[in-house]
């Protein structure tokens, strides 16, 4: 299935949730968040999240520094 991520164009398996995509995103999902179609997705519904055709996700990764 076709989901879009920031905007772009991204496949996932169909029945993917919303940690599958942050898995195939990257290794460290700390300080990762996570907006589905216009509403924050907490952490502790990630893996109970459920991504369908066409859904919009924003991902924003927080960086530390100084």
């Amino acid at each position: 299935m076709q989901v879009f991520v920031n905007g772009d164009p991204f496949e996932l398996e169909d029945g993917a949730a919303v940690s599958d995509l942050v898995a195939k995103l990257t290794d460290d999902p700390r300080g990762i968040a996570i907006e589905l179609n216009r509403e924050i997705v907490p952490k502790s519904k990630h893996a109970e999240t459920s991504l369908n055709e066409g859904d919009r996700l924003e991902v924003v990764q927080f960086v530390g520094g100084g």
